[in-house]
This record gives structure tokens, C-alpha cells and sequence, in this order.
């Protein structure tokens, strides 16, 4: 095809692809989200980027899938993890739920280790944690006794983006707060200048710093001390999955919705994938409904997996994120910084009556799923 015939042709198709990105990122006040592809584009949008700590073992410092051997096992992972025939590409699980005038993105990070104290000696103390916690009879539902745990099978930590909405502008949208999560603790953050607990930006992409080993997350700092032996890899969302080795010290991830991949599993209990589950009855949640009026529901959700299976270490420690809590606040019930963020955003700082806490999309609870 000549050039000259090639133009309109290629005119059209920049014209249609910018259609169709404009029509992903429409926002409106009544709902933004109507389903998977809108929910990606502004996953993509806000997605944070990763700076990976490398301690000895920086294989086991690669974000990946939790699948990234093909199964959905959990109790093959901490060896799969040592397999050269798995090269850990890096994707990052999301989930996003929405009110009038904020939109709250989880995003997840998975390793198939967390190897504090070392990846023998960490695994050795932690066996013995678990034996002497068996032979006692003790059982802590609040997650203390994790805290003691030096390595286990499985790990995922993340964060929570929250994001002003302005009108039916994505674009003009911005990130107001972030919370990470950190070893059972949530870490509070603004973007605003000059605050002691500020998050740097990259365009709308908050900067975080991941630890090696044990793989907590807070802010990035670029002039800051970190816990990294071997360097950082810094992982930003381009669309695609690299794997680290391959692609030095920049890897581009991709995104993986936590409602179709990890969340269907959750439903079966305990199962493979799952080693411990968790009953939360009936979650509380308010819906917005049209003319500005608000309603409050009970949501049954019942036995939900809350606990990757491991048996290395520390045994079914890791949690996929509506198992995640602060130990500081064990008063609150499990799940909500989860499945109701907006509420808990509101009280973590003191947010006043214009921001909403009534829901227009939350699919975990069917809030805008359904007509």
C-alpha cells in the first residue's frame, strides 16, 4: 500500500483510537464505573510506582503473579520461587470502588517469599514459632502473634490510592491520600508539600519504596536510606509484563483485576489457593442512590478465603487484601479498609461531610453492578 493510500487509513485509525481512550477515562458525578475496561483505564492512571528493595536473595524480591507457576497452589509457591523455569513477571492486582466524589484504587503486591531473617534461618525460626504456638493451644485472631514470624510462604502488601474527582474530567482528577500497608500496620500519607507524611508524584503516580525481605511498603524517599543490599528495581505500569532479569534495573508491570482472579477463588473457603477463611456475615456498606439520597445495606458475604495456604515458615500468613487490618485497630471489623474505604479514609483523617462515603460502585458488594 502506498503511502499516500496508507494516510487516511492510519488518520482514521488514530481517530478511533482516541474515541475509544477518551471513552474509557469518561467520568461523571452519577457513576464512572460501568465495567472492566473503565476500571482498568483508571487503574492505569493512578498506578503507583514500585521502587524494589534487593536484599540477599533478590529473586525472591520480585513482584509477580501468584500464579506465576501456572497454578493456583499456595503451598508450592516458596519452591516454585527457586525455579528458573518460572521468570516472575511483574503484574500488580487492583480493585477500585467509587462514591461521588472520590475514587479508591487498591492495588496488590505478591512475592512468593517473604524471607526476613534469611531464607534458612528465617525459615527454621519461624517453624519453630509455629510449633511452639501449636503445642500451647493458642490461637490469635487479631494476627499478633504474625508479627513474631520471621519468613513465611507467600506475601502480599499494597496500598490505597484515594482520588478526588473533578466533574466528569479524568484528567483534571487527583490523588489526595495514600495508606499503605506495612506488617499488619496501615501507613498514612498526603501528597500535600511540606506535610511530615507526604508521598512523592510522578505525574499522578504515587512513589513507594518496597522493602526487600519482608516487603512492606511506605513512601519512596530518593535522598532517603533504604533497607536495599543489592540495589532497587523500579517497577512503573507500561501495559505488559516484564521480568526483571531480562530488563535491568526498569521493569514495566501489568495489572490483574483482583474481582475476576484471586476474589472467585476466595468464595470456595479453604482450598488450595486458601488456608484459612474468615466468616464477615454481613457487611454494612451505604449506597448512593439518585436525587442525592443515600441508603444503608447489609451485604451477606459469609466464609471468604482470608489466608494464602503456605506451609513454609510461618504457616498461612500471607493475605489477599480483604483479609489485611492494623493491629492498632483491632476495634474495627475485618475487611473494611477494603470493602468500605471511603469510611475508613474519612475517620483516618478527620475528613469533614463533603466527602462521601455513600457508594456508586463497589462490585465486591454489588453496589453498580446491577440496575
Amino acid at each position: 500500500m502506498s503511502a499516500s493510500l496508507l494516510r487516511p487509513y492510519l488518520r482514521q485509525r488514530a481517530l478511533w483510537c482516541a474515541f475509544v481512550i477518551c471513552a474509557l477515562y469518561s467520568c461523571t458525578n452519577a457513576q464512572t464505573l460501568r465495567n472492566a475496561a473503565q476500571e482498568r483505564a483508571v487503574a492505569a492512571r493512578f498506578a503507583p510506582v514500585f521502587y524494589q528493595g534487593l536484599g540477599s536473595q533478590p529473586r525472591h524480591d520480585y513482584i509477580t503473579n501468584f500464579d506465576f507457576d501456572g497454578d493456583w497452589r499456595g503451598d508450592n509457591n516458596w519452591a516454585h520461587a527457586d525455579d528458573p523455569h518460572f521468570p516472575q513477571q511483574a503484574y500488580i492486582y487492583y480493585a477500585i470502588s467509587e462514591t461521588a466524589t472520590h475514587l479508591f484504587i487498591h492495588y496488590a503486591v505478591f512475592h512468593p517469599r517473604d524471607y526476613k531473617g534469611g531464607v534458612t534461618r528465617g525459615r527454621l525460626l519461624s517453624d519453630l514459632l509455629n510449633e511452639t504456638v501449636q503445642r500451647s493451644s493458642k490461637y490469635d485472631p487479631t494476627g499478633l502473634a504474625d508479627k513474631a514470624t520471621v519468613a513465611h510462604e507467600n506475601d502480599m502488601e499494597g496500598c490505597l490510592v484515594v482520588v478526588a474527582k473533578q466533574g466528569d474530567d479524568l484528567a483534571r482528577a487527583h490523588v489526595v491520600y495514600i495508606e499503605t500497608v506495612a506488617h499488619n500496620h496501615f501507613l498514612k500519607y498526603t501528597v500535600s508539600a511540606g506535610d511530615a507524611n507526604v508521598v512523592g508524584l510522578d505525574g499522578q503516580h504515587p512513589l513507594l519504596y518496597v522493602e526487600a525481605k519482608g516487603h512492606g511498603i511506605g513512601a519512596y524517599r530518593a535522598t532517603g536510606k533504604h533497607d536495599a543490599q543489592k540495589g532497587l528495581l523500579r517497577y512503573s505500569y507500561e501495559g505488559r509484563a516484564d521480568a526483571p532479569a531480562l530488563h535491568g534495573e526498569t521493569v514495566s508491570y501489568d495489572l490483574l483485576p483482583l474481582l475476576t482472579t484471586l476474589w472467585p477463588r476466595a468464595q470456595h473457603g479453604v482450598d488450595n489457593t486458601y488456608g484459612l477463611a474468615f466468616d464477615y456475615k454481613q457487611v454494612p456498606v451505604t449506597v448512593a442512590l439518585a436525587g442525592g439520597r443515600t441508603q444503608a445495606r447489609q451485604v451477606k458475604l459469609g466464609k471468604v478465603g482470608t489466608a494464602f495456604r503456605g506451609r513454609i515458615g510461618g504457616h498461612n500468613i500471607a493475605r489477599p487484601p480483604w483479609g489485611w487490618f492494623d493491629i492498632s485497630e483491632r476495634q474495627e471489623p475485618r475487611g473494611m479498609w477494603f470493602f468500605d474505604p471511603a469510611r475508613t479514609v474519612k475517620r483516618h483523617f478527620n475528613l469533614g461531610d463533603d466527602f462521601s462515603i455513600a457508594y456508586v460502585w463497589q462490585p465486591f458488594l454489588g453496589v453498580g453492578t446491577t440496575k
